[in-house]
């Protein structure tokens, strides 16, 4: 196939520009994917050799369909490109080198809920107050500590750090930090920001054997999301190119408006300052859209230019202007949530939409709820993403413990879950209490049961346990991950434990072990080369690796015809025919911790909703209620988001509203102020023409004398009926069907209402 030929004039110049330092700036529906995956592809038909290309990624989704659209290309040797994750590509590189900075080839890999599990154990060592030091606190320093490479013992010499952490009273933070780096070492442990931290590490301390290795090994490296970077990942990506000593050919691919993700410390530097970095850079910018019509596209143009920081670009589509955008404000939010439901079965309908075409996206989580109970009335199918990952349920990490305590001895958090589940008799006080001699001998958590003496009970039931791992550890060499795992779920007597529940509950755990089996044996027949020295492993430890790295993104499946609820972060990278992003109000959307942060934390907030309006394709509504449940109270004081006046009215069809006839006022703090009262949304005035409403003379009545079913007359719409009343006591809201207006909601402590009819 001439691949060549599918492209544009400008990607063809991304796309055949291999030498040097190249910037591709990708907007959104732009081609980002193809133009990456192509690229490789010419190198590879250019005459380089696959195992000389590195790609990097975020997800292990995004490197398949990378592998896979190579392979469409060049056949077979696209599969040997290293394309991975930042995280799986140098996990492999440190099971090589893990033996020069102090680790074994076999080492565990924590996640969040092991290291966790590990501070809450230290803090409880240190005999410090695991109030004052939450576990969550203590995580999310260390990871930020180790994203911007300060070590534990320049965090003690960080006088700013320490100044922080005494303000925000946990003085021992530094102390823990140390304590915890030294037992994940202890235990031949790294966790997930370790993947990043100790391979700066390796090349930083080994310089002329391995850096050289694998500047040699990688004559090209591209970086694919690259403003989704952090300062470690950018760190890395340097050492490996050497420049400007040396020739650099380095591609990264992304798109400054889509920096989003700041919260997991990703820097928008690293893409805005790319270009002071390599002097003799090439940019090439990617300004046709080829997913959005144009009235949505020019929307976004509209938000992003009010970012003060940004590469300019103009993104464009010959896709026809297609409809406009919808506005719809509604009273309440459980209002929103039925127009939403309502007008997505009218496009079912009316546009033969499938379910698996529409996405609500929404600023947080908890925002979900309203809108499955509208999609469970209406019987319509759904999908909430940001659930439980299959990975982190309780029967599967149960068995993945014992897989890893075979495998890694020294793993002392999969030795705690396992030492007495099932059930052998070994106590919560036993269990501590070894860990306490473990940590005062500097010993590891595995030698001391080896020479546990303790109650004839408890060392009968510890020894039984040695013996059992040190009998699943000789089928290591010999035994693939399957046929050893079903080993080592049968004989730890898990298999029986799960089959003694027979409740639906049970069965369902049953289930899920039985589906990680499954995964385990699709791994061993998977013959497919890791690159062009690596035979294939099937041993556990690399099965290991491979689970450890596994993200909630890689569990979508294609044919799920169901509609989309998720976070505007998770829909980043996605598209929909109709999209839906909800709850866009001043303190929702943008955040209420953002206005109060300042300018560079709302144009980060303006950032994600142009990655909202970029998802959709064809359709698209933004809606925004003019009160709504927060904390189990009703707030009436909710004003719309300053991001809906940013786009021209031009592409704006509002439903029920009027337009705002001024901007919105904004404090200098980032906080809002008032709307004027000019400004303020509000419903259409009633038509009337040629009709007179008849408004008897009556007397309001109080709101708690209002009930459903009753005849009732208002001062401005007329004699109507109340049809349904929803609400807390003092905030209850009516739905009253009048003769000319129609269907009004109205909040009843306000609505002044006569009784025609008791």
């Amino acid at each position: 196939m001439n691949y060549l030929e599918e492209l544009n004039e400008i990607q063809q110049k991304a796309v055949t520009t291999t030498k040097g330092p190249v910037m591709v700036i990708a907007g959104p529906g732009s081609g980002k994917t193809r133009v990456l995956t192509y690229r490789i592809a010419h190198l590879i038909n250019t005459g380089v050799p696959p195992w000389e290309i590195l790609a990097l990624t975020f997800t292990n989704k995004a490197a398949k369909e990378m592998k896979e659209r190579i392979s469409k290309v060049v056949g077979d040797r696209g599969n040997r490109v290293w394309a991975g994750t930042f995280h799986s590509i140098f996990a492999r590189i440190l099971r090589v080198e893990a033996d020069k900075i102090g680790f074994p080839n076999s080492f565990t890999i924590y996640d969040t809920d092991d290291s966790k599990s590990l501070l809450k154990n230290i803090v409880k060592e240190k005999n410090l107050d695991i109030k004052q030091y939450p576990t969550n606190v203590l995580y999310s320093r260390i990871s930020s500590a180790k994203s911007n490479l300060i070590t534990p013992k320049a965090y003690v010499a960080n006088q700013e750090l320490r100044n922080q952490d005494r303000m925000a009273k946990r003085p021992h933070i530094h102390d823990i930090y140390t304590t915890y780096m030294a037992r994940c070492k202890k235990a031949g442990a790294m966790d997930f920001d370790d993947l990043l931290y100790q391979m700066f590490y390796l090349l930083h301390s080994n310089p002329d054997n391995v850096v050289e290795k694998y500047r040699e090994k990688f004559k090209y490296l591209l970086v694919d999301e690259f403003q989704d970077t952090n300062h470690l990942q950018y760190a890395i990506v340097r050492k490996l190119v050497n420049y400007p000593k040396s020739e650099c050919n380095l591609c990264v691919v992304g798109d400054d408006a889509q920096s989003i993700y700041a919260f997991r410390g990703a820097t928008i530097q690293n893409i805005l300052d790319f270009e002071k970095d390599y002097k003799n850079l090439q940019v090439f910018k990617l300004e046709q859209n080829y997913r959005s019509t144009e009235h949505i596209v020019q929307a976004a143009n509209d938000i992003i230019t009010h970012n003060r920081k940004q590469i300019q670009k103009k993104i464009w589509s010959d896709k026809g202007e297609g409809d406009k955008i919808k506005i719809l404000k509604t009273v309440t939010d459980k209002e929103e949530a039925k127009k939403v439901v309502d007008t997505i079965m009218e496009q079912k309908m009316r546009n033969h939409l499938q379910n698996k075409e529409f996405a609500i996206l929404y600023r947080t989580n908890a925002q979900s709820r309203i809108f499955e109970e509208g999609l469970r009335r209406h019987n319509i199918r759904y999908k909430v993403y940001g659930g439980l990952s299959f990975y982190q349920r309780k029967e599967v990490k149960d068995l993945i413990a014992y897989l890893r305590a075979t495998v890694n001895l020294k793993d002392e958090e999969a030795m705690r879950r396992i030492l007495n589940y099932p059930v052998r008799g070994i106590g919560k006080t036993s269990i501590e209490k070894i860990g306490q001699m473990a940590a005062a001998n500097d010993i590891t958590f595995w030698e001391v049961l080896k020479n546990y003496q303790g109650t004839t009970r408890t060392t009968k039931a510890i020894r039984g346990f040695v013996f059992m791992i040190e009998s699943f550890r000789k089928r290591l060499e010999t035994t693939d991950a399957y046929t050893l795992a079903v080993h080592i779920f049968n004989k730890s007597t898990l298999e029986a434990s799960l089959k003694k529940d027979t409740t639906i509950q049970g069965i369902g755990r049953m289930e899920n072990v039985t589906n990680l089996l499954d995964g385990i044996k699709d791994f061993v027949e998977d013959d497919e080369a890791l690159d062009d020295a690596t035979i294939p492993d099937k041993k556990l430890t690399t099965y290991l690796q491979t689970i450890a790295l596994h993200t909630s993104a890689d569990d979508d499946k294609d044919d799920n015809n169901k509609v989309t609820l998720m976070s505007v972060h998770s829909a980043k990278g996605l598209e929909f025919k109709s999209v839906f992003v909800v709850g866009m109000e001043e303190n929702l959307f943008p955040s209420f911790m953002a206005t109060k942060e300042g300018p560079e934390a709302v144009d980060e907030e303006r950032r994600l909703f142009y990655v909202a309006v970029t998802r959709a394709e064809r359709y698209l509504m933004l809606s925004y209620s003019g009160s709504r449940y927060r904390f189990g109270k009703l707030d009436n004081s909710i004003s719309p988001s300053r991001f809906l006046t940013e786009i021209n009215d031009r592409h704006i069809d509002y439903l029920g509203i009027f337009k705002p006839k001024s901007g919105f006022s904004y404090s200098s703090d980032g906080g809002s102020s008032a709307i004027a009262e000019s400004s303020r949304p509000r419903y259409a005035p009633i038509k009337r023409r040629g009709q007179k409403i008849e408004v008897p003379e009556f007397t309001p009545v109080a709101a708690n004398m209002i009930r459903e079913g009753q005849k009732v007359v208002h001062a401005r719409f007329g004699k109507g009926k109340v049809e349904e009343i929803s609400g807390a006591a003092n905030n209850k809201i009516a739905v009253i069907h009048f003769d000319v207006p129609g269907e009004k909601r109205i909040m009843l402590k306000y609505a002044k209402l006569g009784i025609l009819d008791r």
